[in-house]
């Protein structure tokens, strides 16, 4: 009889947590009016404008050529070795398969490029975030026309950046397996130190204890390290005779045996389906892995909205699109800090309707603070438009804790200023003390507000300004950079503030090098971003990283707990 009783109360239980839950998913959110940004393009505008536009489209040019040059991967004659010798299929057509559309926010593309051990294109693997029955999803995808799949710094280091999204966002992860291991020659940047090779390991623990679901997809070579992604994932999958995992292939064995080995009975997917148990689902072919994938993503615990209501919102949010085109963002992407245009002209083409309720209007001009919705999330907005003054610091700081406060995601606009004043008179030394003081208080409120920020470098990343503006050592959650942006400890062309006086000589040849290292490819070739992207875009791509972010609330259980040992 207790039982009985204990039954139904348990069940009562479940039936008001899911009307609860019910219930807040038909909550609408507050209806907002907030004032139209008026921002149309002016005549005294024009000449600015037009110079602007044609940086971008100079930029633009060169996005799409290295974008081209990433795609064809390692080369002709290694995606051929690849398709028709391997019998593989490319990264994009596995994704392809894997993914519900082709819709998805790739990471880092440029990762890679141009580095001083040579051309590394994506640094080896596609990194993104796409939608698997549904969800979305963090993939770790290996190219291994790259190089064979061989794991060089940068690869590692994509890798562990895509962990970290992956954790910070509560985002499931797909791993496409098909790697040789580590680049031997550079083992002392790759092995050794904590943020290196076995991080990925450990963040895989640490996502299972999460409850972050990982899935492992054997598709190639899974050699030496690369052996233990597959064991440590909650579940396995391996495609028969082109997926193989040990820690050294036939020939070690024959070197150390003599014994000569074929690598299907070595570590092939029948030997691990059957004997060792290292895999949970065995697959014929490629296609047939990636449907056992969707099938394992979609018995993960997420309760996602009824299409009924999601269609709703995609109405609702079509008809608040910005009142100008997204096309004129190539003409306020600023050629240089002199070519800056009112920020607010950026802001009117990014949100809903053009709308944006603006906080501190008259106080601290040189940052402009306020609210607004972007595909119908509401955010806060950070932008610099002009220097960061002492009142604009305290303003921030203030805007950044109000919207800590009621839990509203921060969007940062940054362009700061390209180098700091300096310091010719007491007074101008006062002044920068009580700057110095401010500036410190924005950038605590920065570090410990614990709602989402995501970050976009519209023009200059300089200085201490950029960490107050939340720059990558900021830990924010996304960081873009538009193609013309520059990310150095001083602007090009201002290296004469951090030298002596009389050191022409060295006040160019450190500009030169500011030019070149400040590069927005320079900076994303060496994943200090998350990747570069069109102005155009902006809107599309924070519309993306805001609903990726909200996802996590639609996690049944998220508990942390002590995790069972999925393979004894």
């Amino acid at each position: 009889m207790f039982r009985c009783m204990l039954r139904l109360a348990e069940h009562r239980g479940q039936c008001s947590v899911r009307c609860m839950s019910s219930a807040a998913r038909r909550r609408r959110a507050l209806r907002s009016a907030f004032p139209v940004l008026e921002q149309p393009l002016q005549p005294i505008h024009q000449h600015v404008y037009e110079a602007n536009l044609r940086n971008s489209i100079a930029f633009r040019n060169k996005y799409i050529e290295l974008i081209e040059k990433v795609r064809k991967g390692g080369g002709e004659n290694a995606i051929a070795r690849h398709t028709q010798r391997n019998r593989k299929l490319m990264v994009r057509e596995r994704l392809r398969l894997l993914l519900d559309d082709e819709d998805f926010l790739e990471l880092s593309a440029f990762a890679g490029l141009d580095l001083p051990y040579g051309d590394i294109p994506s640094a080896g693997c596609l990194t993104g975030i796409g939608r698997i029955s549904g969800l979305w999803c963090m993939f770790i995808a290996n190219d291994a026309t790259v190089k064979g799949g061989t794991a060089y710094p940068i690869t590692v280091k994509k890798q562990l950046r895509a962990q970290e999204i992956a954790i910070q966002n509560r985002l499931p992860c797909v791993y496409l397996v098909d790697s040789g291991g580590a680049f031997l020659p550079l083992q002392s940047e790759i092995f050794p130190d904590k943020n290196q090779g076995g991080r990925t390991f450990y963040n895989e623990a640490i996502m299972s204890a999460m409850k972050i679901a990982q899935v492992s997809v054997v598709c190639g070579s899974c050699t030496a390290g690369g052996a233990y992604i597959p064991t440590m994932a909650e579940e396995a999958v391996m495609v028969h005779r082109i997926g193989t995992i040990f820690l050294g292939g036939p020939p070690l064995v024959k070197a150390a045996t003599g014994e000569e080995v074929t690598a299907e009975d070595l570590g092939g997917a029948r030997l691990h389906a059957e004997v060792s148990g290292c895999v949970d689902h065995f697959a014929w072919e490629e296609k047939e892995a990636y449907d056992y994938t969707r099938n394992i993503v979609s018995t993960l615990n997420f309760q996602l909205p009824e299409e009924e209501e999601e269609d709703e919102e995609r109405k609702r949010k079509a008809e608040e699109e910005p009142l100008y085109s997204s096309e004129e963002l190539l003409g306020l992407a600023p050629k240089s800090y002199n070519y800056s245009l009112d920020v607010k002209m950026v802001i009117s083409r990014l949100t809903d309707g053009s709308r944006f309720q603006e906080f501190k209007a008259l106080y601290g001009t040189t940052l402009i603070t306020g609210f607004a919705k972007i595909h119908g999330h509401l955010v806060g907005i950070v932008a610099n438009d002009g220097e960061l003054s002492y009142p604009a610091t305290l303003k921030g700081s203030h805007f950044v804790q109000l919207c800590d406060q009621r839990d509203i995601p921060l969007l940062f606009l940054q362009n700061t200023a390209p180098t700091t004043a300096l310091t010719l008179s007491i007074t101008q030394a006062e002044m920068n003390t009580n700057h110095l003081k401010a500036q410190g208080s924005m950038m605590s409120a920065v570090a410990c507000a614990s709602v989402p920020k995501i970050t976009v470098v519209i023009g200059g990343c300089h200085g201490a300004d950029s960490f107050a503006m939340c720059g990558r050592a900021f830990d924010p959650n996304f960081l873009f950079l538009w193609p013309n942006a520059r990310v150095s400890i001083t602007a090009p062309g201002h290296a004469g503030s951090l030298l002596p006086p009389d050191s022409e000589q060295e006040e160019d040849k450190l500009n030169r090098r500011l030019k070149e290292e400040s590069s927005a490819f320079f900076s994303s070739s060496r994943l200090w971003d998350d990747g570069v992207i069109l102005p155009q875009d902006t809107r599309k791509v924070v519309r993306d990283c805001l609903d990726i972010i909200k996802q996590q609330q639609y996690q049944m259980s998220t508990e942390k707990m002590q995790p069972p040992l999925l393979r004894i």
